[in-house]
């Protein structure tokens, strides 16, 4: 239980439990509109910018049709149907990939200025890597719907939402160790 009252830190914290918490309650709307597989590649990098251009739309809508919930479940999409899933899923990314730098930064400024004690470091390395091992579980999940069925793992689902609860009740459990 960390020790150490740094109101900074906390704020931080709290601020992060509260991304964490939307984008979970946002990964369900995601499920829930089927949009999940949308996004057929995982480019941690190059896929923060969506398709720009009719071209590169029609390219995504290929590779997209490629898969088997459009050729079981989505035949006969629109560009227009297809692009708002496509968003859907982005966005989730999107928040995510901020969300993991909301982390990241804070946390080693925060350990750099010694706000947060060496001692009471072990829970945010936990954190980061709960937030690390969601992300990765998040793609593992989404690569068993683009195979051979139009769904995704119940396995994988439920372990990447483990990981995104856990994390969320260890963000939680820091910031009230700080406070009380």
């Amino acid at each position: 239980m960390p020790k150490t009252q740094n109101n900074a830190v906390m704020r931080w914290l709290f601020a992060f439990a509260f991304i964490v918490a939307f984008l979970v309650v946002f990964g369900g709307f995601v499920r829930l509109t089927r949009s999940g597989l949308s996004i057929v590649e995982w480019n941690p990098i190059s896929g923060v910018v969506p398709p720009i251009g009719q071209q590169a739309w029609e390219e995504e809508f290929v590779k997209y049709q490629a898969t088997p919930e459009y050729q079981l479940i989505n035949t006969g999409m629109t560009m227009g149907e297809y692009q708002f899933i496509f968003y859907m899923e982005w966005v989730h990314r999107i928040i995510a990939r901020l969300a993991g730098l909301f982390y990241a930064i804070p946390v080693f400024y925060f350990a750099f200025r010694k706000n947060i004690p060496w001692k009471e470091f072990g829970a945010y390395f936990v954190m980061g890597m709960l937030f690390i091992g969601q992300a990765f579980m998040g793609w593992y999940m989404v690569a068993s719907g683009l195979v051979d069925r139009p769904a995704v793992s119940h396995f994988r689902l439920t372990i990447h939402l483990l990981f995104a609860l856990s994390l969320l009740g260890l963000a939680l459990w820091t910031v009230f160790g700080h406070k009380y």
